[in-house]
């Protein structure tokens, strides 16, 4: 069958996010594994798709998408469901915390799992990173409403999952019931079909979200 969308994925890697989303709009797609094990992700073929040699890319009729954040809007504006309309008074408001997610979080957690890339002196880095972080979920605890399933429940849940995981043994520090309402969209979350569905399909576990544990995908490798 022949499908609109084409996810290129990693397992537990970004385009969970992605995944989410499809999951959450009902939409037919089909995946294409990116083999991180074997760095696929900087292959001739696939530098064609995104030049940045990052996960996720999308294929759609409109053409190649990457960057999570803008695909994320992308869907929700094409199905008109998962963000405000364009003209609805709360789209600034989401628009906001979209772009947060994408410019100050998201980056705040790669600080923090590839702290070789920001800085000779990782150890110290690192530990800045941690409290952050810390401070941003403070931030992000009282922000958008989570728990209204959106474009912004797809990407903050797998970037919640993430800090309890990565880096190995540098997650002590983190406790998401510090944050009980983060930790309840947690519990809520994971319970929606879409996230079941897409724990199952990446070997998430049954508590991917307020308890992850490491990934057991059926194909490929989440490093």
């Amino acid at each position: 069958m022949t499908t609109a969308y084409r996810l290129h994925y990693a397992p537990d890697n970004a385009s969970l996010c992605i995944r989410l989303m499809l999951e959450e709009l009902g939409v037919a797609y089909e995946t294409a594994l990116v083999d991180r094990s074997a760095k696929e992700q900087q292959s001739e073929s696939y530098l064609k798709l995104n030049p940045n040699g990052l996960i996720p890319v999308l294929e759609t009729p409109d053409g190649v998408m990457f960057e999570t954040a803008a695909i994320l809007l992308w869907l929700a504006d094409r199905h008109g469901a998962m963000a405000p309309a364009v003209d609805s008074p709360e789209r600034a408001d989401f628009l906001k915390w979209l772009l947060w997610l994408a410019n100050t979080l998201h980056p705040a957690l790669r600080m923090l799992f590839y702290p070789e890339k920001f800085s000779p002196a990782h150890a110290p880095f690192r530990e800045m990173t941690k409290t952050r972080i810390a401070d941003l979920l403070t931030i992000l605890e009282t922000g958008p409403d989570l728990a209204k399933t959106s474009a912004l429940s797809c990407y903050a849940a797998p970037m919640l999952r993430w800090l309890a995981l990565y880096p190995q043994d540098h997650t002590a520090w983190f406790d998401l019931t510090r944050w009980p309402q983060l930790n309840e969209f947690c519990l809520d979350f994971e319970a929606r079909p879409s996230a079941i569905r897409s724990a199952l399909a990446e070997g998430l576990g049954e508590t991917p979200f307020s308890s992850p544990s490491y990934p057991t995908p059926p194909e490929g490798s989440a490093i």
